[in-house]
């Protein structure tokens, strides 16, 4: 890695500090001048030393910080102390930094401004100095008049040289930088000239980087490829190596030539004693020849149970005969922390959907199938069972070119592929490609496509290509209910799942397609999701680095300045004292200060959502003021996580040493710890009125191996290493496609990022040449520290980046069984707490790692992703498979949270994730500001799709009402609303919202077109452009990819034909949107019909028994039919009824059959729209407080159909051909004469 360059000068001058305080004479506070580049980047820190000073100088400073006063006394006296080549540099800079605080030029037709989070600066000089105290800056790539970065360098560098060769030559005439200045000769002029016109440039050159926490950080070199960071004001403090968190070298079994493939050498299992019984049968399972103990100790004797749960579900299980309490929990999953879906009463394998049979050749094996198709789901022949105390493998063969989903939490494409190695272990990892993150889910969808004979009879299709031929489709669902640590494996042959412990407890459903399957899956196995209140579909803004209450107070009134709503503020760790939760930096974020900030957010309903961790900080013991009480109350409480020894367990996290609540311990064992973790939320919630809470660093996360924090409590607070390009540290990347190609810096800058991202190839021979930690399984016990079938696990080995997997809970357990539930268990309790914090009202959390069932407590955000646009893109994917795990609440970090996002990125995301549930832009600290008022062109952006989004509120807050009700989606892929269209198996850059919405975002740089499918067409599917209301399939084939023009600031938006969806006039909170009137949007099908579903209530109470409402709409035979229904009181009226594929013009319009004035609607024939507005008056009590029909007059003969449906065939009423009639009888009759 190439090594920085650093730069680091002393200067000292006579100058006087803001706010009027005064230097003494003859006193002079020392300024430290840090400049450091990586590659071409330059970072700038001009940080002033405290010491206390008084002055007696009249000078003094604007408001602004500038240094100006008597500006000629102190540019003289700055550039005494620089009269050599030496200190050219430093002194021209600081030279700009007087010259330029004050405005030159305020650019407000670009928006751009002098505000907290902002901080922009393009080809103009804004409000603000563009070098401050606390900058750091990063060259753009081109600049107004099509002049690049390198342009602008190459200017700025030849002018520095002038002016370096100018002091040179006078020094060297022994004449000094006083004697220069004394003289008015031409070289005064020239140095003048030279200087100002360099720093001209440079303002344009280079914008500020850093957001407006205003932190003051001192960069320091730590050697190649490592930058440290400490900000100023958290004073000194131990800082334990990043080799802390390095564990042993392990290679994982799938990229190991030496590692024993089990299939070869294990001999399976045989099946005797089977009896079947009213719901399925049962058997014992024994070793079919000597035990392998390949990677664990063979278990001799297994029991295998089959039951029929309901028609639509069956479940396998197998695990050990005998167990006993020692080892109980090494099998089996406790159901207090999991629950076992339970069968349904009087079904048995004759009324099921399914089938299973079984086989003891050459070894036992199970076989599942549908009984519709007779297609084999599942099924392990030809495979051997190995069932190991530390390892469990089983598989089943797939169709050719198999279609599969889920298996989460992974950034990946949506449809698997068919060579993938999928790890379940929740990792604090960040969102790398293919890696483990996060959550984990075990369940994966796996979808068919057919073609149909005359007969009936079925062809499974591979490859489909013939996009006229007939296809039907069949999904089926397949979980494994296990929390240990897993691999699946994904290839052309089948798949192959492995697990270092529990039971084989496997659920198959049936479906026959993804969303019956989902719903299953919920109702049944995991849980129904947690219903929302209605101010959480609002946006959130939130960022690491808001470092005090002003700063958050700023970011809100910049929202409201630009107009741009804002639903709900949130911190990051910023807030905290020390990063210890349930305390605030009593400087920074003071409980006074809150209280008012809070009062007022409040006040103009909006929100307040803090960040909360998972460890506990662990007081000096030497140390009074370093005092914390939530720890010893959780201590007193045995909330803790322990050593085997029985003592604490305490690793490493952002306060410093910490403990880790025992959850596992507390559910199985009966600890305080969900009592204790209740109380810090009450009582907290009495000092700052939180509305919600963001869970992080649950998976859980230590930045240590082992219990690093034993016998060295005495050196808290240490603090954590910030590597580079870690969260923290500075972030040097460039924007993705800052504008290099000729820019002589790109090249170094490449080289440095290559440097730390070795090619396949040099990672393959360091591989060759390693040597690695490898185990052999011990007889009579486990290894638990050290399993011997390695995982793929991004860190290595497992207890690296995370608790040992011998931490133990209360009771005995270890973490190596219980892991994966550690993120799903802390949500369990923080949701308990909110229901205490909040009583009667539906509990918001947001949290990282989650596990099957999660969804039921707390929503999920991707976690850190990247501000890279195939992150844009991946958002999708991510967002589908959570809509199959079971969290509808879910959305990304806007713009991406590492790097650096751009105006086109954050408008192109800004606008995507309008149509993500949860919406929210977030970012890490030491990055560009990427709040939506940054960039004048992302706030135009943001505003059209917020309307959007908002107007649309009723109908996702109805959707997410039915996911919580029955397990429905919110966000889907295409191939679940369009079955039968096999080219949608991989779709995933397009998704629908519910039912009715489709989205088509451009996720290319640089593009301003977007291929996308109108899905449907071939069976008559009608799509309606949203922002013209004209039909945008008219001629368009089944399956054909269309370009669709999407220049920036544009997301195609389309609804769906046959769809009547409720609106509301957007407000600037959700509860200024649910005062407004409504509209309603009719988008008819080819027949003239649609439908829809309206949900109200308060918004936020848990159990809202009949203070709801639900609003049906039907529309056929021209005529709109709305039938309310229940006692929630909504009294906004309605304003206005559009009816879209209208074929012609209505003769009249009638509300509850009196005729409206002709005044009051009106007809689009080229859009073929019908809009009736002006309906107040009719609506005074309100919109749905009684039934009501609006029917539209057709002329004689004609329908409300369009004149050409979405699959470009022509659909003639009796009127068309009619005219058609006509025409031809006048047109015959003149080629007759």
């Amino acid at each position: 890695m190439m090594r920085p360059a650093k730069i680091e000068h002393a200067v000292s001058a006579r100058l006087c500090s803001c706010g009027g305080s005064q230097l003494e004479t003859g006193t002079t506070p020392e300024l430290k001048w840090t400049t450091q580049t990586y590659g071409s980047r330059l970072q700038a820190r001009l940080l002033p030393q405290e010491k206390a000073h008084t002055c007696t100088d009249a000078t003094t400073v604007p408001a602004n910080g500038s240094y100006l006063g008597r500006g000629d006394r102190v540019i003289v006296k700055l550039l005494y102390q620089f009269w050599t080549l030496k200190y050219t540099l430093p002194a021209a800079v600081l030279f700009a930094q007087l010259l330029f605080t004050n405005p030159v030029y305020a650019d407000t037709e670009d928006r751009r401004n002098n505000n907290p989070g902002s901080g922009y600066f393009g080809t103009r000089l804004g409000p603000k100095s563009f070098l401050d105290f606390d900058g750091v800056y990063q060259l753009e790539g081109s600049f107004g008049d099509n002049l690049t970065a390198s342009t602008y360098l190459g200017l700025s560098t030849f002018l520095f040289c002038l002016l370096g060769i100018f002091f040179v030559s006078q020094g060297r005439r022994g004449r000094g930088v006083k004697q220069i200045w004394g003289t008015w000769n031409p070289g005064f002029f020239v140095m003048v000239v030279f200087t100002s016109a360099s720093f001209l440039l440079l303002a344009a050159l280079v914008p500020q980087w850093t957001s407006a926490q205003h932190e003051s950080v001192t960069a320091t070199s730590s050697g190649p490829g490592v930058l440290s960071a400490t900000a100023a004001g958290d004073g000194p403090m131990f800082t334990f190596p990043a080799s802390a968190d390095i564990g042993p070298n392990v290679l994982p079994n799938i990229f190991d030539p030496q590692a024993v493939d089990a299939q070869r050498v294990c001999p399976g299992y045989k099946a005797a004693n089977v009896q079947t019984t009213k719901k399925g049968l049962t058997a014992d399972l024994s070793l079919a020849g000597p035990a392998c103990n390949v990677y664990g100790n063979d278990i001799e004797e297994l029991k295998l149970t089959v039951e029929f749960q309901a028609d639509n579900r069956l479940n396998v299980q197998i695990q050990p005969r005998y167990i006993g309490p020692h080892n109980e929990t090494w099998f089996i999953l406790p159901e207090v922390l999991v629950p076992r879906p339970q069968a349904e009463p009087d079904v048995n394998e004759a009324e099921s959907k399914l089938t299973i049979s079984w086989s003891n050749e050459p070894t036992f094996s199970f076989t599942v199938k549908r009984k519709e198709t007779g297609e084999v789901l599942f099924t392990t022949e030809g495979r051997k069972i190995v069932y190991e105390d530390q390892f469990i493998e089983f598989g089943s063969s797939l169709p050719e070119s198999y279609n599969l989903y889920g298996l989460g939490e992974v950034m990946h494409g949506f449809r698997l592929g068919n060579n993938l190695t999928r790890t379940l272990f929740a990792g604090d990892v960040g969102d790398n490609l293919d890696a483990n993150i996060y959550g984990n889910h075990p369940i994966y969808l796996d979808t068919r496509y057919f073609t149909k004979d005359e007969s009936g009879r079925l062809s499974y299709v591979s490859n489909p290509t013939d996009k006229n031929a007939k296809y039907v489709s069949y999904t089926n669902g397949v979980f494994l209910r296990n929390a240990h640590a897993q691999e699946v494996l994904l290839r052309p042959e089948g798949i192959t799942w492995r697990t270092l412990g529990g039971s084989i407890d496997l659920y198959f459903f049936e479906g026959p397609s993804a969303q019956d399957i989902i719903k299953s899956y919920q109702l049944s196995t995991v849980g129904l999701p947690a219903m929302q209140q209605y101010w959480t579909l609002g946006f959130h803004q939130c960022r690491w680095g808001y470092s005090n209450w002003t700063v958050v107070k700023d970011v809100v009134d910049n929202f409201r300045k630009f107009e741009i709503p804002l639903e709900t503020i949130w911190t990051d760790i910023d807030y905290m004292k020390g990063y210890r939760d349930f305390e605030n930096d009593p400087d920074q974020f003071s409980y006074e200060e809150g209280a008012k900030f809070l009062e007022e957010l409040h006040k103009n309903h909006q929100h307040y959502v803090p960040i909360v961790d998972s460890a506990i900080y662990v007081p000096n013991p030497d140390k009074p003021e370093d005092d914390y009480e939530p720890y010893h109350r959780g201590l007193e409480a045995d909330a803790f996580i322990m050593n085997p020894d029985g003592s604490l367990y305490i690793g490493a996290v952002w306060p410093g040493y910490t403990v880790f609540p025992d959850w596992i311990g507390a559910a199985l064992n009966g600890t305080g710890t969900v009592s204790w973790w209740i109380d810090e939320f009450v009582r907290y919630y009495k000092k700052v009125a939180f509305d919600g809470i963001w869970i992080d660093m649950n998976e859980v996360a230590s930045f240590c191996i082992g219990s690093c924090g034993t016998g060295n409590l005495t050196l808290n607070p240490v603090h954590p290493p910030w590597v580079f390009r870690q969260p923290g540290a500075l972030v040097l990347d460039y924007p993705e496609g800052f504008e290099k190609t000729n820019a002589s810096e790109a090249s170094s800058a490449t080289s440095v990022h290559r440097t730390q991202y070795p090619d396949a190839t040099t990672t393959a021979s360091t591989i060759s040449t390693a040597s690695y930690l490898r185990t052999t399984p011990t007889p009579g016990s486990r290894n638990i520290n050290y399993p011997p079938y390695v995982i793929n696990n991004f860190h290595g080995d497992i207890g690296t980046h995370a608790l040992s997997p011998n931490g133990t809970h209360h009771g005995g357990t270890v973490d190596y069984d219980f892991h994966n539930l550690y993120g799903h268990q802390i949500l369990h309790a923080t949701y308990e707490a909110l229901l205490k914090v909040f009583e009667g009202k539906r509990p918001f959390i947001i949290g990282r790692s989650t596990f099957a069932g999660s969804g039921k407590w707390a929503g999920h955000w991707g976690g850190d992703n990247y501000s890279l646009w195939a992150y844009l893109y991946f958002s999708i994917p991510q967002a589908l498979s959570f809509s199959i795990f079971g969290f509808p609440m879910f959305g990304v970090d806007t713009c991406g949270f590492s790097g650096n996002a751009d105006n086109e990125l954050c408008s192109r995301w800004m606008q995507l994730s309008a149509f993500f549930p949860f919406y929210r832009n977030h970012n890490v600290r030491g990055a560009i500001s990427q709040e939506p008022y940054v960039w004048s062109s992302v706030i135009d952006a943001s505003k059209k799709a917020m309307r959007i989004r908002y107007l649309l509120l009723p109908y996702m807050y109805t959707l997410m009402t039915q996911a919580s009700l029955s397990g429905s989606t919110v966000m889907r892929a295409l191939s679940w609303e369009f079955p039968q269209e096999p080219w949608l198996a991989n779709a995933d850059r397009q998704f629908m919202l519910g039912s009715a919405v489709m989205v088509t975002p451009c996720l290319v740089q640089g593009a301003t077109t977007v291929d996308g499918v109108f899905p449907g067409v071939v069976d008559g599917t009608v799509w309606y452009d949203w922002y013209t209301y004209h039909s945008a399939s008219e001629g368009v084939q089944s399956g054909q990819n269309v370009t669709i023009d999407a220049p920036l600031g544009h997301i195609p938006v389309y609804l769906r034909g046959g769809y009547v969806i409720p609106v509301q006039e957007p407000g600037m909170t959700t509860t200024e949107s649910r005062q407004n009137e409504w509209s309603v949007i009719v988008a008819l099908d080819g027949e003239g019909k649609a439908n829809g579903t309206l949900h109200l209530d308060d918004g936020e109470s848990l159990e809202t028994g009949e203070n709801v409402k639900w609003v049906d709409f039907m529309v056929e035979k021209n005529s709109l039919q709305v039938t309310p229904q229940g006692k929630y009181l909504d009294q906004n009226s309605l304003a206005n009824v559009t009816v879209l594929g209208v074929a012609n013009a209505p003769l009249s319009v009638s509300l509850d059959g009196d005729k409206l004035e002709s005044s009051s609607w009106s007809y689009d024939s080229e859009g073929k729209f019908l809009s009736v507005t002006e309906l107040q008056d009719n609506f005074k009590e309100g919109a749905w407080t009684s039934s009501w029909t609006l029917s539209w007059e057709s002329p004689s003969g004609s329908g409300s159909s369009p004149v050409q449906g979405g699959s470009g065939r022509l659909e003639f009423s009796i009127s068309n051909l009619l005219y058609a009639a006509a025409f031809g009888t006048i047109f015959g009759r003149l080629f007759v004469v």
